[in-house]
């Protein structure tokens, strides 16, 4: 993903926001609030997992590429990397 200019990720977000509103009068499932079902919804158009290359012990991200945890709620949460190195 672009991490160079924070305007990337911030226009990526304000995109998402408008394509699934919280408040949404379609949506069910609110249990835990206006922004449940529109965070389950972001996580599945977004992606969950990455492959990621290395060489000589050096993760090769393209001049402008950066890797951050996408968080789709507005409360904190506690959240859990996994990193799986094959080869």
């Amino acid at each position: 993903m672009e991490n160079a200019d924070p305007s990337a990720r911030r226009d990526l977000e304000r995109w998402l926001n408008r394509l699934v509103p919280e408040g949404d009068p379609e949506f069910e499932h609110t249990a835990e609030g206006p922004d449940d079902m529109p965070s389950h919804i972001k996580m599945a158009l977004s992606r969950t997992s990455e492959t990621m290359p290395f060489a000589d012990g050096r993760l090769l991200l393209g001049t402008w590429q950066g890797i951050f945890l996408w968080e789709h709620r507005r409360a904190a949460h506690r959240r859990h990397v996994v990193l799986t190195v094959i080869g």
